[in-house]
């Protein structure tokens, strides 16, 4: 007497059906697989449990790929262990970048090995009569920040003011330029 499997994995290709609900309950049946599997690649019980959610949830996102009449337990086990080497190497770049920018005291600060497009650019002869035309306070904040590339931080010791004033004078001097150089700038009150 041959009785038919009760199970849709009873044999790992006995999974023939493109139903969603027969995928779905199929790898319910696969679960304490995948979790064993799961347990020896991860590290941790919690780490082993989301790589057995990621993966059925892959599973169930790519369902269309999925071949019916394959091994199913292959599929959901090759899901898994993409799974895990992709969170393997997302974890050693980010392990990485981290001992870079605690190492390099400058990883935060570097500059650009190429000018901005900005700084090829001469001014105009109106705009540099109008930034002449600034006093000098706003006129070196403008010139450091907006034309030199420097940081507010950077303006500040180089002008021996507090951070503060070259964010104020920055803002000012901004305004007054665009004044003197007719644009409408947002947020003004017309008098």
């Amino acid at each position: 007497m041959t009785t038919q499997p009760t199970s849709p994995l009873a044999s790992p290709r006995a999974y023939a059906s493109a139903d969603p609900r027969a995928m779905r309950a199929a790898l319910i049946d696969l679960l304490p697989d995948l979790s064993r599997r799961a347990a020896r690649l991860a590290l941790t019980p919690a780490a082993a449990e989301d790589l057995v959610q990621d993966t059925v949830e892959r599973a169930l996102r790519f369902a269309g790929q999925y071949d019916p009449g394959s091994n199913l337990r292959g599929w959901a086990y090759q899901i898994l262990f993409s799974v895990f080497i992709t969170g393997y190497r997302r974890r050693r770049r980010e392990r990485r970048g981290l001992e870079v920018l605690t190492t390099t005291p400058s990883a935060w600060t570097h500059r650009s090995a190429f000018p901005s497009p900005d700084s090829l650019l001469g001014l105009t002869p109106s705009t540099s009569a109008a930034l002449g035309s600034l006093p000098a306070g706003f006129r070196d904040v403008l010139s450091l920040i907006d034309l030199g590339q420097h940081t507010y931080r950077e303006a500040a010791e180089l002008l021996g003011v507090p951070l503060g004033t070259v964010m104020s004078r920055l803002h000012r001097g901004r305004r007054m330029l665009a004044e003197r150089l007719g644009i409408a700038v947002a947020g003004a009150v017309a008098a």
